[in-house]
């Protein structure tokens, strides 16, 4: 099993520029680079502050520049929001910059936040209609000359300029939960990226599930990797209490997407307070001894043994959350743990 860092800029206190963000999240792929992991994955958020990536082109651009070794992942673009030759084109030169290391990474989308001020409104709920027809459109613009008649997206014959390093084409991940996701997935060819939230470990095993069923259900198709992302922070064994506040990060990180997801609020540039804690008595994933539990939280030992169990499930790659309203420093100093005394036990 391999390692990944997901990571956005996160901006909680206006005080922080964006440039120290930018900064900040350049040090942590480095590190991530250093430590063995094999990709940075970078997602598209809008006007939020609490998740910064307009397009994450341009970032993992800069961090191809940057870095010798790991791979630059897209993860997700939102498909409604694209055209297929814009989405071709930007992906296909990623791939150029980064001398063939991009992983590219299509979801359907989730906040109508986002789909009323980039999609005129579409419902959020619509929009693996977009994934379906993205995905192939651009799999032949890189392969060629291709002219598309579709329910959606309309155009004469044309190309993706430039084309991709990586062939036939580079990796391609969908975001799935439901089976059919995974069935789209699998007989696309494509990976599967999947995040059980504030789930337990036992939702890891039933997406896996879903996922072997869709592999089982398309023997034509040579089998794709599973990818589990994950909310992981390590602290260190002396320290019993350690848990705590990587808990009262999360929650607050969840706490704050319940706010953006419920789209109830109008933001004040670009900022929303998370919902509060008393919407969610009651609530057990939202209690602190829970998230303890769901999220990777826990001493080196602690997380080993959880991803052994992974590894065993069959998982091919999980990828090191590392959004939690923490800290740049709380942030580090988990990583470097992570790098140093749980990625030896899976070389």
């Amino acid at each position: 099993m391999r390692f990944s860092l997901f990571a956005h800029m996160e901006r909680w206190d206006d005080q922080v520029s964006h440039r120290e963000l930018f900064e900040n999240l350049a040090e942590l792929t480095l590190m991530a680079e250093a430590g063995g992991f094999g990709t940075i994955w970078i997602g598209e958020h809008h006007s939020m502050e609490y998740t910064i990536s307009p397009n994450p082109m341009p970032l993992l651009a800069y961090l191809a520049g940057k870095t010798t070794t790991i791979r630059l992942g897209a993860g997700t673009i939102i498909a409604p929001f694209w055209n297929p030759i814009r989405a071709a084109g930007e992906c296909a030169l990623l791939d150029v910059i980064s001398n063939g290391r991009a992983e590219i990474g299509l979801a359907r989308g989730a906040y109508q936040f986002e789909f009323d001020r980039m999609a005129g409104g579409l419902p959020a709920t619509d929009g693996g209609k977009h994934l379906r027809e993205l995905v192939p459109a651009v799999r032949k613009l890189w392969q060629g000359d291709y002219a598309h008649d579709g329910e959606i997206w309309q155009f004469p014959t044309s190309t993706s300029v430039p084309k991709p390093i990586q062939e036939p084409t580079p990796p391609m991940w969908v975001a799935a939960r439901d089976p059919d996701s995974h069935d789209f997935a699998v007989k696309s060819g494509c990976n599967v990226m999947v995040t059980p939230l504030m789930k337990g470990d036992e939702e890891v095993a039933d997406l896996k599930r879903k996922f072997d069923t869709a592999v089982a259900d398309h023997p034509e198709v040579p089998r794709p990797e599973i990818m589990v992302l994950r909310h992981t922070h390590v602290h260190a064994a002396e320290d019993p209490d350690g848990w705590r506040p990587a808990a009262e990060g999360i929650s607050k990180f969840y706490r704050t997407f319940d706010a953006w997801f419920g789209n109830k609020s109008t933001p004040v540039d670009g900022f929303l307070d998370p919902s509060p804690e008393s919407k969610f008595e009651g609530r057990h994933e939202f209690e602190l001894e829970s998230l303890h539990r769901t999220a990777m939280i826990g001493t080196p030992d602690q997380v080993i043994e959880r991803l052994r169990y992974y590894q065993q499930l069959g998982i091919d790659e999980f990828s090191f959350w590392c959004d939690n309203s923490l800290s740049h420093e709380e942030k580090r100093r988990s990583l470097e743990l992570f790098i140093k005394e749980v990625v030896p036990a899976f070389q």
